[in-house]
């Protein structure tokens, strides 16, 4: 069993920078999967960035390349993912995931991931 829980949401202005935090609970963290999808306004859920078990791999969606980089400390049961360069249109609610089945595999897809936090908000205001 996993827990997560994110924190380091809020409003921000467009070209600030933010750091999302993933703690997570349980024995499992350090060799799952770890991955940040967000959800706009009705929209579906979407993959954002996912990092294998060891973080030395990476893999993140286009929209976000360049600018977002997410990063793990398995001693500290801890997932982060730092935003750079915020839009808009990067406006929802952020949720951290965990994949139990892999710990290289990173799926894009919502179906691959196992536990998931509760959310946290960011809003980038023009």
């Amino acid at each position: 069993q996993v827990q997560l829980v994110e924190s380091g949401g809020g409003l921000v202005q467009a070209g600030d920078s933010l750091r999302l935090s993933c703690a997570a609970s349980g024995r499992t963290f350090s060799s799952a999967v770890m991955a940040w999808f967000r959800q706009a306004p009705g929209k579906e859920r979407e993959f954002v960035a996912g990092i294998s078990w060891s973080g030395g791999s990476t893999y993140y969606a286009d929209s976000v390349k360049g600018r977002f980089t997410i990063s793990r400390d398995n001693a500290k049961n801890m997932l982060y993912l730092r935003m750079n360069s915020l839009r808009p249109e990067d406006t929802a609610v952020y949720y951290c995931a965990a994949d139990k089945s892999s710990g290289v595999r990173v799926g894009r897809a919502v179906q691959y991931y196992d536990y998931w936090g509760q959310g946290t908000q960011v809003t980038v205001s023009s």
